[in-house]
């Protein structure tokens, strides 16, 4: 089971790493891009994994509201907003994405 587990995290950790700066994508496109459309948890558990692995732009995943959800797993609170908007990305109150839909990523249509 292990094994598994760390073979989903890394898929996960390969869409990620395919995501454009100044865009985003939420955890539950991630896991239906990846065959597991109620898989936004396990997304969310190999995004808090991430740090691990220094070339994954976690920060660029978010909820399907647009709010920066995994925020509280970055070394400080505001460094996942900080991140974003230093690509572009425009963020409310350090919380959640401004215009979510216009800088969508969605890994169905982007990845064909």
């Amino acid at each position: 089971m292990k094994k598994d587990h760390e073979s989903f995290f890394s898929s996960v950790y390969q869409v990620v790493e395919l995501i454009p700066a100044g865009r985003v994508t939420s955890y539950g496109a991630i896991g239906k891009y990846l065959g597991m459309k109620s898989s936004a948890r396990m997304v969310g558990w190999a995004m808090n994994a991430a740090h691990a692995h220094l070339h994954v732009p976690a920060h660029r995943v978010v909820n399907s509201s647009g709010l920066l959800t995994g925020k509280h797993h970055f070394e400080t609170p505001t460094a996942m907003a900080e991140a974003l908007e230093k690509e572009g990305v425009k963020i409310k109150d350090g919380i959640k994405v401004v215009n979510f839909n216009s800088v969508f990523w969605d890994p169905e249509k982007e990845l064909l």
